[in-house]
């Protein structure tokens, strides 16, 4: 794509979820079209897009369908098929590209190209057979096993303090191939969100100090506590990875900060991430916007932070009570709480451990912000990290 799209040209997006919903609302606010391509009759991105094409991912005519009407197209989950950006590629403005895509979607691929790019990864071995478990190196104990695709929100991941529990893990997992990682002194984990243009330019933003609850992400802090050094140093590596990747779009790179100091790069995600939610109401430009301006041609913007923020995931155990009937969460009340924006993702049902929404949490200084998380939290029944 040599020149900029006008408002009024037509972006598209494979996948129909939260994430392709805040992409359709932040291209339409920018004056484009959006049509998503969704197996789903009904889907978060479908209800907002100005057209959703309802087709299998790797469905030849839906893709065709797509390709004749928008100029460029992105995604909006790392596991859509690699092949289908590729066939899209060939016509249209694809980003990210299908070969950026199939990196993420292997845990070991993603792990070469980390290094390649030179940036430090936890140490790790290949297990693709119960032989591999046996001639891995003790160092990776304790560690972490998980599946080399297919693995989110801590699916496909078990922590084994042996050879013989890896073992017995490699076997509950059906012998998929897999990753054995050594577990590491781990202070806190950070996450920098990356946008990548057409012409190689590239912005990221601060990076946000992330807590985890049974595997998915709960709590996304981004308040100036992650000491410069680190935050330079991972925002460094984030751009590096995208430029080695020759990347164009939104990256989200999550690192672990060790007790010594170490910065690790632990994955990516080719997309707008959970983690850079905060960007919506804490920045002038958000994740989503420069996902929109990427494809549109139009210049990156602004990444700095206009006030402390936060996100608070909202998942669907919150719509039950303690003797599990269903409520709607006390939304008056957390909005009463200064400082707070909800984003609710309009999904028909709610169930555990499904993501339903997150609350943006604005606060003048870090102190102000932490003392309204507790509040929201406390509204909501939600332990506060």
């Amino acid at each position: 794509m040599s020149a900029m799209l006008p408002p009024g040209a037509w972006l598209g997006v494979l996948g129909g979820g939260q994430l392709g919903r805040m992409f359709c609302q932040a291209a339409q606010a920018l004056g484009y079209r959006v049509a998503v391509l969704d197996p789903a009759e009904s889907c978060p991105a479908g209800m907002v897009a100005d057209e959703h094409i309802r087709a299998a991912y790797d469905d030849a005519d839906g893709l065709d369908r797509l390709a004749q009407r928008c100029a460029a197209v992105t995604t909006e989950f790392e596991n859509v098929p690699a092949d289908s950006l590729h066939r899209l590629a060939r016509t249209r403005t694809a980003t990210p590209s299908g070969n950026a895509v199939a990196v993420a979607q292997d845990r070991l691929a993603e792990k070469n190209y980390i290094q390649a790019a030179g940036v430090p990864v936890a140490p790790h071995a290949a297990i693709r057979s119960a032989a591999d478990v046996q001639a891995c190196p003790g160092e990776l104990f304790p560690g972490i096993l998980k599946t080399v695709r297919f693995g989110y929100d801590g699916k496909g991941q078990v922590r084994v303090a042996s050879r013989d529990e890896a073992r017995q893990a490699f076997e509950a997992l059906r012998g998929v191939p897999c990753i054995l990682e050594a577990l590491q002194p781990l202070d806190y984990e950070i996450s920098v969100v990356v946008a990548r243009d057409l012409r190689g330019r590239a912005v990221s933003y601060a990076p946000s100090r992330n807590t985890h609850r049974d595997g998915i992400l709960a709590l996304s802090v981004a308040d100036g506590s992650v000491p410069e050094g680190i935050a330079n140093l991972a925002r460094g590596h984030a751009l590096s990875l995208a430029d080695h990747l020759d990347y164009h779009g939104v990256l989200c790179v999550e690192f672990f900060v060790l007790r010594d100091g170490r910065v690790l790069a632990n994955e990516m995600a080719p997309r707008p991430h959970n983690s850079g939610h905060y960007t919506q109401d804490g920045c002038l430009v958000s994740q989503f916007e420069q996902q929109a301006r990427i494809m549109a041609g139009l210049p990156l913007g602004e990444t700095a932070m206009l006030r402390p923020a936060a996100m608070l995931n909202l998942l669907g155990d919150l719509w039950f009570d303690a003797q599990g009937r269903q409520r709607e969460p006390d939304w008056a009340g957390v909005l009463d709480v200064p400082g707070t924006r909800l984003h609710l993702y309009a999904k028909s049902e709610a169930r555990r451990g499904r993501k339903m929404g997150h609350v943006n949490i604005l606060g003048a200084d870090a102190a102000q912000l932490r003392e309204r998380i507790a509040r929201v939290s406390a509204v909501l029944g939600l332990p506060h990290a």
